[in-house]
């Protein structure tokens, strides 16, 4: 890899260049006035936990530590309330305190949460009836609701969402904090979780384990006082798609100087935007968070290197991953080439399976939906081609929720396509229910560490 010297960079730099998936607001006037005021508002996060969060991942490129990358598709103003909130963070935590005692390292866990609130479309509009209508493009853009009239994007949105990330973000911190994630209190999920799997001696030896663990730990003293045991780091993350708002948001920080977009420690730029000369890549390469990239089917080699180079230009370990979403039917035959050449570079990055957005179709019922099956083959698939590549498989990058939605099919549950109208709420994609997360949280506990359950 050559390193070369970049220009002069501002936070406004990426104005100069072509910045996809924008939304046009039909209010100049407001949208200034509206950016005003969040530049003046608190940071939502601060520099030095985004820098903590490299450091974490910088222990996955060294096969320390694995990523949990997770949370809603594009959340949704009307369920900023504590009970939803609550139960996502439950999931994420379920699923962590599985990997951790499977793999026996480190999780690294990431929140979709407080900030995903804009979601790229592949087309500018949609048809509902004999309507068509301007696409939803999330919260922070417009609204929802299938008429013209709400899908007109407004600036002052924007605003909202900062109020409702700062919601969200402080009830986060509270049970992250304040004794909810304590490990004495992990045997609650094997009780309300593990009950609705069918009998499998895997899962059950597991939950055993992780039990006995706690219990052992009980017994010599190692009490929930203990900061390390009553405390998690859950970051927080999202696609930086406006970047009017992520402009807004971006400060110097005091103690370093270098500039810092405070919306989230981790922002990652999508598989529609990841131009190497766009407005994307231009302004997510002067601030100092972590940088997620995500990688589709369609990618060109000689355009993730030049990504690659500009974000990360003196390869250092932790700032960049990559996010493949590549598909199961796709990875085996995508992802090989992209690791040898980025490894015969020399390029520090770590790598993420997405294993939700390449396996997305629409069913007979005309529902947007995912094959739980499909997303478990392309984990493995990821897991398998690492393995022979002699890189490292850093995580998984996965759209779920804490409720018990029926939006993607199978599973031990084996929710079928006429279940999905049952209970389908997404506004965007499909995402897993509770149960279907946690039973891939078990399934992963044996990919990573196929040992830990063999002969059982």
């Amino acid at each position: 890899m050559t390193k070369k010297k970049q220009d002069k960079w501002t936070k406004a730099s990426w104005r100069s260049f072509s910045a996809k998936q924008q939304p046009v607001w039909p209010d100049s006037n407001a949208c200034e006035e509206t950016l005003k005021k969040i530049s003046q508002l608190p940071a939502l996060v601060f520099a030095g936990e985004s820098r903590s969060l490299g450091q974490d991942l910088a222990e996955v490129l060294e096969g320390r530590a694995f990523v949990l990358q997770a949370g809603e598709c594009s959340e949704d103003y009307d369920r900023c309330h504590g009970p939803y909130i609550h139960n996502l963070l439950k999931v994420i935590l379920q699923m962590s305190v599985i990997i951790t005692y499977a793999g026996e390292k480190k999780v690294v866990k990431i929140g979709r949460i407080a900030g995903q609130y804009a979601k790229p479309r592949s087309s500018d509009t949609e048809k509902v009836g004999k309507l068509i209508i301007p696409s939803y493009r999330g919260d922070m853009v417009n609204s929802p609701d299938p008429s013209p009239e709400a899908r007109v994007p407004d600036p002052r949105r924007m605003l909202e969402g900062y109020f409702r990330a700062t919601a969200t973000l402080n009830l986060v911190r509270a049970f992250t904090k304040g004794g909810y994630a304590a490990l004495d209190q992990a045997h609650a999920w094997s009780e309300a979780s593990v009950k609705s799997f069918p009998a499998n001696p895997k899962y059950e030896e597991l939950v055993r384990g992780i039990k006995k663990a706690i219990a052992f730990m009980d017994a010599i003293g190692i009490k929930n006082s203990n900061p390390d045991l009553n405390q998690v780091s859950l970051y927080t993350s999202h696609e930086a798609l406006l970047l009017e708002y992520e402009e807004a948001m971006t400060r110097i920080d005091t103690t370093t100087g270098d500039w810092y977009d405070t919306s989230a420690n981790m922002l990652w730029i999508g598989d529609r935007t990841r131009h190497p000369e766009g407005a994307h890549v231009e302004f997510m390469r002067g601030v100092c968070n972590p940088v997620g990239v995500k990688i589709g089917p369609s990618y060109v080699m000689d355009d993730i290197k030049k990504i690659a180079e500009k974000l990360n230009p003196d390869n250092i370990p932790g700032r960049l991953t990559m996010i493949t979403r590549l598909g199961a039917e796709k990875i085996n035959f995508l992802l090989p080439p992209l690791l040898r050449e980025m490894k015969k570079e020399g390029f520090n990055i770590v790598w993420i399976c997405d294993p939700m957005h390449g396996n997305t179709y629409i069913n007979r019922h005309s529902q947007k939906t995912r094959k739980y099956k499909d997303i478990l083959k392309e984990i493995i698939n990821f897991w398998k081609i690492h393995q022979a590549e002699g890189t490292i498989a850093g995580g998984v990058h996965l759209e779920l929720t804490g409720d018990n939605v029926t939006e993607c099919t199978g599973g031990s549950l084996r929710v079928q396509d006429k279940d999905l109208r049952l209970n389908y709420q997404t506004n965007c994609d499909p995402r897993l229910n509770a149960e279907q997360a946690v039973e891939l949280a078990f399934k992963l506990a044996t990919i990573i560490n196929p040992y830990l359950t063999r002969g059982v």
